[in-house]
């Protein structure tokens, strides 16, 4: 089991109730009965949430999600009501904040995937298949996959593994109908998500999404296409049969796991701080994404 190093106090706010505190988000609930998801700077990484944190990154999370919300509309509605900061709460909370509609949450993890690697890849080394979908013999780390697929996976507390699971699982789980419809939003989704980012350069190897229900509607939640959800891959110098250089944590990952750390990730040690220089590395890779996949420049 692993978990928060330092889990932070949540922050009080008059009007508002905090409901939980995630990985990277705090959650409230406000006096229309609004949710408030608040996104913080922290960093995990392989189930632990670091005592360091890298600067902008909360920022970069919301306004990354926020445009691409924009850009997805015609395919699903989403979840984001507004932007401003609630009375009383730290100045800190602008750029960071997004006041959303409370949904009923679909307790999965829809994940799409259109190249071969991270946990699927573990599986297809196995088995050759990726969630009970069988896939052809050959592929190797960063394969393109003949056709995106869904891979499902059970939503986990904080510190346990997401754990995929088989579209027939889902549709035990949520019945047949939002099976269907979360497999076909999430494709689609992914779909136009993955055509932007290579008009950009960048290759969407996979992303998850979450999605709730309101009215009878599905609605597309939480953050979408981001450096913590998504893996982006810079297409000119993508190669198959290695590990890609990617647009997230990947510097983190690597520092802890490096002799440099001094962290055995298989202790229940916790993970130490990370140096600066993986910090301003980390936070260079996340804005690069931002303005890459934008357009913008980030201020």
């Amino acid at each position: 089991m692993s978990g928060f190093v330092v889990k932070p106090e949540p922050v009080q706010v008059p009007g508002l109730i905090h409901l939980h505190t995630g990985k990277v988000r705090d959650l409230y609930r406000d006096e229309d009965g609004n949710l408030v998801m608040v996104a913080s700077d922290r960093m995990s990484a392989y189930d632990w949430v670091l005592p360091s944190e890298i600067p902008d990154k909360g920022r970069v999370l919301t306004q990354l999600s926020l445009w691409w919300f924009e850009q997805l509309a015609d395919l699903v509605p989403h979840h984001v009501v507004g932007t401003a900061v609630p009375a009383g709460a730290p100045a800190d909370w602008e750029g960071r904040t997004l006041v959303c509609r409370n949904l009923d949450m679909v307790p999965v993890e829809c994940v799409a995937r259109g190249y071969l690697t991270g946990s699927g890849l573990a599986e297809y080394e196995q088995t050759r298949t990726v969630c009970g979908l069988a896939l052809p013999e050959g592929l190797v780390d960063g394969s393109e996959l003949p056709a995106p697929i869904f891979t499902p996976a059970a939503k986990a507390e904080v510190g346990e593994h997401d754990e995929n699971v088989s579209y027939e699982e889902v549709a035990r789980q949520v019945g047949a109908e939002t099976a269907a419809l979360l497999r076909q939003t999430t494709l689609a989704v992914y779909g136009r998500g993955r055509e932007i980012a290579r008009e950009r350069g960048i290759i969407l190897a996979d992303t998850k999404f979450e999605f709730g229900f309101a009215d009878g509607e599905l609605v597309l939640a939480d953050e979408v296409l981001t450096p913590d959800s998504s893996r982006f891959w810079p297409a000119d110098s993508w190669e198959p049969g290695r590990a890609q250089p990617s647009y997230d944590k990947q510097f983190v990952r690597d520092w802890l796991t490096s002799a440099a750390s001094g962290w055995d990730r298989k202790s229940e040690t916790p993970p130490p701080p990370l140096p600066q220089e993986v910090v301003d590395a980390t936070r260079a890779k996340y804005v690069e994404a931002y303005e890459r996949l934008t357009g913008q420049t980030w201020a």
